[in-house]
């Protein structure tokens, strides 16, 4: 069993909801040979460098989330795509011990599917930027100003697919109004919504 990492050990020791599952879980990923890491505030499992699996909680769950999840053969069904726009990962959600503890050989199973994945340097086959809806909103403002326009598409794909999402999220045309209008100058400035 590899390591535990020194960085990671305030995440296990901090009292919170799903310590106990997070432990065990811990045990399982370092028990399939992986490093642990701490990525975005979470222990991060890799191998060479490379992401496998992230460990999450959630006010109704806690999770294992597959960075290549799409990949893994998954015929228990346990892989859940969180969100529509998610494209490679998948996450399995555990609401107790129990459910842990009674599927720890299928998780070792996936996690050994993840590495193999990661050894073959298999990648996932991403959408492009254009294959992402463009809510009308937007697009009615961008015909409206050719410097906008040239503003959007001189942003990296990620940045637009990030636009993209963000506009397309809301379910009013209002509320998709209102974001096109608070986001314009951040575009026109060549900065991301994040940035």
């Amino acid at each position: 069993m590899n390591k535990t990492s020194p960085k990671v050990e305030f995440y296990f020791l901090k009292g919170k909801k799903w310590h106990e599952e997070f432990v065990a879980l811990r045990t399982i990923a370092l028990s399939c040979g992986l490093n642990e890491e701490l990525k975005w505030g979470h222990p991060c499992y890799t191998l060479k460098g490379n992401n496998i699996v992230l460990m999450h909680g959630f006010k109704e769950y806690c999770a294992y989330l597959f960075f290549k999840g799409v990949l893994i053969k998954d015929p228990k069904g346990i892989l859940v795509q969180q969100t529509a726009n998610v494209q490679a990962a998948r996450q399995i959600r555990f609401t107790n011990m129990k459910e842990i503890i009674k599927m720890k050989s299928t998780l070792k199973a996936y996690i050994k599917q993840a590495i193999d994945i990661e050894a073959k340097g298999l990648k996932v086959p991403m959408k492009k930027t254009k294959e992402f809806s463009m809510p009308e909103e937007f697009e009615t403002k961008l015909n409206e100003s050719s410097s906008l326009k040239k503003a959007f598409y001189a942003l990296t794909p990620g940045r637009q697919r990030g636009y993209l999402l963000y506009f397309s999220s809301a379910k009013q045309a209002t509320t998709r109004e209102a974001r096109v209008k608070k986001y314009t100058s951040q575009i026109l400035k060549g900065k991301g919504i994040d940035d």
